[in-house]
């Protein structure tokens, strides 16, 4: 548009941007992936630096595709189109669960559905594999009406090159945001310079153009390109001469799409349907067109008009001159036109080879309610959800219903479509179709579902609030139709009222859940009433139901319908300190999730177990799960975990990262109503105060963080609040928390336990009991998995022995926690030690690894699984990135160690390890 972009030869006014591509382009050359979002509005060049790009890199395999509004929600069609019948079948020599994720994704074989994640690696090693063999480019052009799935995927797979010979190059239309690119390289596009922008306007204009309408053109056009190559082409010579009817208030991509509108109109009616049938036909595919065009008994030739007026190609594929075109071609035709193209696309479309796109333009055909097109659209939702995901049984969900002529029908329809849209995240649309189910007379057991959908998209809006009362509601309504369903709901109500905490209004809530529980007799046999049992009857059974409950979850195994209650199962486990259990169920998750590609669990699985690193003093192994978890949760797009990261900072002394992060969870937790999050925030910065010891602080945010009914954080809690407040003198609350914290823990038989109430204990005591609770609480914490806490017995038994004027002793003890703290990154821990060390005359000697040596997150984390044999396409699939992406780290990690194979890796880890004891 702004030059000669088959040539490679640089565009008008757009150096600079070439010079971006270019360096692009070079990296991939050079064996360093790369990756470039072109951003700017409609008509502004953007198609044309694509072009640019693929014209100097003819060395380059090409790989591209172009997003298609029509197509939107139809989920993995545009990386259908990307990929094409060679790369698919190229395909086939990926590992089996990738190879299968991929073709279930794209339709070619049945499943169920495949994390799009998993997907994602599949798709990042089928290019990775290509690009080895001669440097590939990826061209994505109208990036932002991509399919959902797609688009996750390409920015899954764009977030991932670093030593591939790959570039991409992704064109976006502004104004926008939120995208799944947002983050990534980005290159705005602006208007051209009036200089520019006059020779342009000059170039397509003959003859002579008064000097204040082209300055008023410039001017109006903000030097677009494409306006100012196609509004003066609508325009009169009268109006060139004088300046009547120039570009009017409206947006500019609406004024430039209405230029293609008139042309379009102009043109014979057969070429009119023509150009719609190629615009609704996405893929491109001449053969479809071809015996659509024959339905509607208009021959090829009828293309000569559009195509002399360049608004289309007709080649090996269908190709319109700018996705305006294909969009105006699209609106403009009258809605009978669309359902006679939208029926012939229908009939042409191979019902064996794309079922689900024949649906869709079925679907489109119809202008009033028929149940048999309705019918194949809704059948085809579970297969599209197999095969894409929710966003696209959604969308069959929705114009079933919509379509669905008897009233009970369409509103089952409509529950299910919103159900869908629940899952796909879409709230509003989801919210809109419960209204439409809602006025259609619905099945007692519908309206029951109905009443469940409607409170888990209010706690997904809120997880607070009033959902836990109408999560309760809906479960009352379920129970003389589905109890087992009404128990579920009862129990997803509870915990909605447990996670609410402080915020939480209980109601009717507990007892109405005490009632249906009932029905699953005085012992229930399923885990999942198991657990409603425990919390309704919290603390009139203790540890014993609890853990009756754990091992039938356990021993239920990890499926589809019950990994969502892994989570409660965690911090029930926790709440009874069993952490054996928690770390087993964290690990089972975690291996589940990898294996099966289940994206949206694992970041919960890897906080837990980062959870039981940090509780361990591995903080750098903390660290690196907690690293990944997030990238997870960014990468899909997912609301973020409430982790571990705060609390990891505070053990690591970082005052300014842990005390920022509490403001803000603090701040999104109360307008939400979730208790739980304030408690982690509040319980993390008294964790930060003791360290740094500032008791009175550490007294009030431990005050604020306990929930006498909470559910994990609780008993963790307390021993912070006895702790500080008997440094801060408040013996009565200590008591207080203490008794507490005795009738929590006096069912537990495990060393935490035992541990953390002998040394609170201790810190109540005086004289001899008090000296005999501390090596207790040392004693058991030592065969326990907790070695913070361990070393924090040290620490408060040493400033004890210090205070009792027996220096000597002190020392050791404090030597001890000292050297731990310093070796695990405790710092404010370490500091407090070393003071009270400095203050029995001890000279203080640090011991630390090598500091000359210090690996990134991601190289520890894969130098680690290296170490522990896993080969480099496990070490990739592990943590999401191309085999070649890991050699490259590797030899990172080599250069760094000075080793030259792996079998050095044990001994070269170990060394610039901190020592622990």
């Amino acid at each position: 548009m702004t030059g000669s972009s088959g040539t490679g030869t640089p565009l008008l006014g757009r150096q600079a941007e070439c010079a971006a591509v270019d360096a692009v382009l070079e990296s991939a050359r050079e064996g360093q992936g790369s990756v470039l979002v072109v951003r700017g509005e409609t008509g502004v060049g953007k198609t044309a630096l694509l072009e640019y790009a693929a014209a100097r890199a003819p060395a380059f395999r090409l790989a591209r595709v172009a997003g298609v509004e029509s197509e939107s929600e139809l989920m993995g069609a545009g990386l259908q189109r990307l990929l094409g019948p060679a790369l698919v079948e190229e395909a086939r020599r990926l590992p089996g669960p990738q190879r299968d994720a991929l073709q279930t994704t794209l339709g070619l074989r049945e499943g169920p559905a495949a994390d799009r994640f998993l997907v994602g690696l599949a798709v990042l090693a089928l290019l990775s594999e290509l690009a080895e063999r001669r440097p590939l480019l990826v061209v994505v052009d109208d990036a932002q009406w991509l399919d959902a799935v797609s688009a996750q995927i390409l920015a899954f797979v764009a977030r991932r090159l670093a030593a591939e010979r790959m570039a991409m190059l992704f064109a976006v239309r502004e104004p926008g945001g939120g995208t799944d690119l947002d983050g990534l390289p980005a290159l705005p596009v602006g208007g051209l310079g009036d200089h520019d922008a006059r020779r342009l306007l000059s170039s397509v204009i003959p003859g002579g153009l008064d000097e204040q309408v082209r300055d008023r053109v410039v001017a109006e056009t903000r030097g677009n390109p494409l306006a100012l190559l196609e509004l003066p082409a609508a325009m009169t010579p009268a109006e060139l001469a004088g300046g009547f009817g120039l570009p009017d208030a409206r947006a500019l991509s609406g004024r430039i799409e209405q230029s293609f509108v008139r042309r379009i109109e102009a043109l014979p009616d057969d070429t009119r349907l023509l150009l719609f049938a190629a615009a609704a036909e996405p893929a491109g595919d001449m053969l479809v067109l071809m015996r659509a065009l024959e339905l509607l008994g208009i021959a090829i030739g009828a293309a000569e008009p559009a195509e002399s007026a360049g608004l289309i190609d007709l080649g090996s594929r269908v190709a319109f001159r700018h996705p305006l075109v294909r969009t105006a071609a699209y609106r403009a035709a009258p809605a009978r036109v669309r359902r006679g193209g939208h029926a012939a696309l229908a009939e042409a479309t191979d019902p064996e080879a794309d079922p689900d796109r024949r649906a869709w333009h079925r679907a489109h055909a119809t202008a009033t309610p028929q149940e048999d097109v309705a019918a194949e659209l809704a059948s085809r939702a579970a297969h599209a959800q197999a095969r894409a995901g929710t966003e696209t049984a959604a969308a069959f969900l929705e114009r079933a219903a919509e379509l669905t002529p008897d009233p009970r029908r369409r509103g089952a329809r409509a529950l299910a479509a919103a159900q869908a849209k629940l899952d796909a995240g879409a709230l509003g649309a989801a919210e809109a179709l419960l209204a439409l189910a809602a006025i259609a007379p619905l099945e007692a057991a519908d309206r029951a579902r109905l009443a469940r959908v409607r409170a888990h998209v209010a706690f997904a809006r809120t997880r607070g609030g009033d959902t836990p009362a109408l999560l309760s509601a809906a479960a009352r309504q379920l129970e003389p139709v589905d109890p087992e369903l009404a128990r579920e709901t009862h129990l997803e109500a509870m915990w909605a009222l447990m996670r609410s905490g402080r915020f939480g209004r209980p109601g009717g809530v507990p007892a109405a859940a005490k009632a249906a529980l009932a029905q699953a007799g005085e012992h229930p046999v399923r885990a999942v009433d198991q657990f409603l049992q425990v919390l309704v009857t919290r603390g009139t059974q203790g540890h014993s139901q609890v853990a009756r409950a754990l091992e039938t979850f356990q021993r239920e195994g990890l499926r589809r319908d019950n990994i969502a209650w892994c989570w409660l199962a965690c911090q029930l486990a926790m709440d009874v300190w069993d952490d054996g259990a928690c770390a087993a169920m964290a690990g089972g998750l975690a291996e589940v999730a990898r294996e099966r590609g289940m994206l949206t669990v694992l970041p919960f699985a890897l906080n837990y177990s980062a959870a039981h690193q940090l509780f361990d003093g591995r903080f750098d192994l903390a660290h690196q799960l907690l690293q990944e978890a997030d990238s997870i949760t960014r990468a899909t797009r997912n609301v973020a975990v409430a982790d571990f990261s705060i609390l990891l900072a505070a053990w690591r002394g970082d005052r300014d990262r842990t005390l920022g992060m509490r403001e803000r969870i603090l701040a999104d937790a109360t307008a939400r109503g979730e208790g739980f999050a304030v408690e982690a925030a509040e319980w993390a910065a008294a964790t930060l105060y003791l360290g740094f010891g500032e008791y009175g602080a550490a007294a009030e945010a431990a005050r604020r963080a306990y929930e006498p009914e909470g559910i994990g954080f609780t008993v963790w809690v307390l021993p912070e609040l006895i702790e500080a407040a008997v440094r801060a003198g408040d013996t009565a609350t200590a008591h207080q928390a203490f008794e507490q914290l005795a009738e929590r823990s006096a069912t537990s038989d495990a060393p935490w336990a035992r541990g953390i109430e002998a040394r609170s204990r201790a810190l109540l005591s005086d004289g001899g009991e008090a000296e005999e609770l501390y090596r207790e609480a040392i004693e058991h914490l030592a065969r326990s998995r907790v070695a913070v806490h361990r070393a924090r017995a040290q620490l408060i038994y040493g400033e004890w022995l210090r205070r009792q004027n027996r220096r000597v002793d002190a020392r050791v003890q404090l030597k001890g926690a000292f050297h731990a703290f310093d070796a695990m990154g405790a710092d404010a821990f370490a500091r407090r030690a070393e003071r009270e060390l400095l203050a029995t005359g001890e000279t203080v000697h640090k011991r630390t690894g090598d500091p000359g040596v210090e690996l990134t997150p991601q190289e520890a984390q894969i130098a680690q699984l290296a170490r522990e044999g896993h080969t480099n396409p496990e070490i990739a699939a592990r943590v999401f990135l191309s085999h070649r992406t890991v050699e490259w780290h590797l030899r990172k990690v080599f250069t760094k160690l000075n080793i030259a194979s792996r079998k050095e890796l044990a001994r070269a880890l170990r060394a610039i390890e901190p020592a622990t004891a």
